[in-house]
């Protein structure tokens, strides 16, 4: 990096969107008070959260959101990226919850950008069944209808692609399917949910819409051609895959022949214009051929079959997760964007970006985003057209299969005392507070 940590960090252009991020499942709780998601069904299995948890209480956000909208407030953040539950919508006085949250944070100044679906798909529906994207459309019109004079930025999905990898294809997450490549059409009718909710969203008169996609460099483990092989079908898993449908209508060389129904149309809804693109970013990662055998990687068991092989990257940092620490991985990956896509590609929001550390005085949490905050400056000067950036996540939460042994937040919660889950603040929470105030 051109700058060392202990510099000022750069300013960005005036407007540049400051925010923190969330998710519904992962910190309101009150699971009594809604239907059943996957995530529900799944947690209830034995052995499926390494800790044994569920998020019935999480940070009891749903009870709580004043206080935490205080925290939002405090921070200083313009907006604040939540999800709204599609099974709490669907219950009696659901939406109620999200009436009264957006107003909480228009009082405090701060700008709600709700994501639309962040993996608690409702118990009753399926992915693999090409209705529920025609169901989701539904619920996002009423979702509109009702909060849409008070929200203009919205966000369709959260991370198709680990909603279909970890959740469909390996079972590692819920709803705990392990298809393999038969799990493809979850991703399309994805893809599809995304392209009809933004024809949704547009109906109810909505102009700044988004995705929230999950992306990373992929690095080959050698220059061997059995190596490039296996990262060049990886690079289409896991990036392509979701970015070329959106960005480009169409979806990468063999990949659309393997989709369900009729691809040629679907692509036509699934291409509708976004005003931007959100991406999420932690790490690259290390690709090499498939090795034969069952392997582990980051606690997840990768299957024999699979065509690839992850590997690990090797003399980097790493958080409590196990995660690389490697802020340059994100210039690259936003440089290498827009050399893909060019003209095509909408500006860019970086929609996740943050670690799994432990302690209040969480210094290394401090430099990893101090870091990333400058790789994201130096992608900028390369001319990426970025105009946000959202820390993940506001306060420590559920961190689904983990359960409560990973802490991403800058806030600390005391899941140790479900009678007051006391918010603490972080050293990280003052850093990111002295950093807004520098940019403005």
């Amino acid at each position: 990096m051109a700058t060392d940590a202990g510099d000022p960090i750069p300013r960005f252009p005036a407007g540049f969107l400051w925010g923190v991020s969330t998710s519904a499942h992962q910190i309101e709780g009150a699971v009594d008070e809604r239907e059943a998601s996957v995530w529900d069904v799944f947690t209830a299995g034995p052995g499926r959260v390494k800790d044994g948890s569920t998020a019935a209480v999480a940070c009891d956000h749903y009870h709580r959101y004043r206080e935490d909208v205080a925290l939002l407030a405090g921070l200083g953040v313009d907006a604040y990226r939540f999800s709204i539950s599609w099974p709490r919508v669907n219950s009696p006085g659901g939406l109620d919850f999200y009436d009264r949250l957006v107003d909480e944070l228009c009082a405090a100044g701060v700008q709600a950008v709700p994501t639309l679906f962040h993996w608690d798909l409702p118990a009753s529906l399926d992915w693999l069944e090409r209705d529920t994207a025609a169901r989701f459309a539904e619920y996002v019109s009423g979702v509109a209808q009702r909060l849409g004079d008070r929200v203009t930025r919205w966000i369709t999905l959260n991370e198709p692609a680990e909603h279909t990898l970890l959740g469909h294809a390996l079972g590692a997450h819920a709803p705990g399917k392990r298809l393999l490549f038969d799990a493809l059409p979850v991703a399309h009718h994805q893809l599809l949910a995304h392209g009809l909710a933004v024809r949704a969203l547009r109906a109810a008169g909505a102009t700044d819409l988004g995705i929230a996609n999950s992306h990373g460099p992929t690095w080959p483990a050698s220059a061997e051609p059995a190596d490039l092989e296996a990262v060049g079908f990886y690079d289409v898993l896991l990036n392509r895959l979701f970015a070329d449908p959106v960005v480009l209508g169409e979806y990468p060389e063999g990949i659309g022949e393997l989709m369900p129904g009729d691809v040629h149309s679907d692509l036509e809804v699934i291409g509708e214009p976004v005003d931007w693109y959100g991406i999420n970013y932690y790490a690259p990662t290390r690709v090499g051929a498939p090795q034969g055998t069952e392997t582990e990687f980051g606690g997840l068991t990768m299957p024999a079959e699979l065509p690839f092989c992850v590997r690990e990257i090797e003399d980097r940092p790493v958080t409590d997760f196990g995660w690389p620490v490697v802020p340059e991985g994100l210039t690259e990956l936003l440089t290498g964007f827009r050399d893909r896509y060019g003209d095509r590609l909408p500006p860019i929001v970086i929609t996740e970006n943050g670690c799994s550390y432990e302690g209040i005085d969480d210094q290394d949490r401090i430099t990893y985003l101090d870091g990333h905050v400058r790789a994201l400056h130096a992608a900028l000067e390369s001319g990426v057209d970025v105009r946000g950036y959202f820390v993940w996540s506001l306060m420590d939460n559920f961190e689904w299969a983990e359960g409560y042994a990973r802490r991403f937040g800058l806030v600390h919660v005391d899941f140790d005392d479900p009678a007051t889950l006391k918010r603490t603040p972080k050293a990280s929470y003052h850093w990111f507070r002295d950093l807004l105030r520098a940019q403005r």
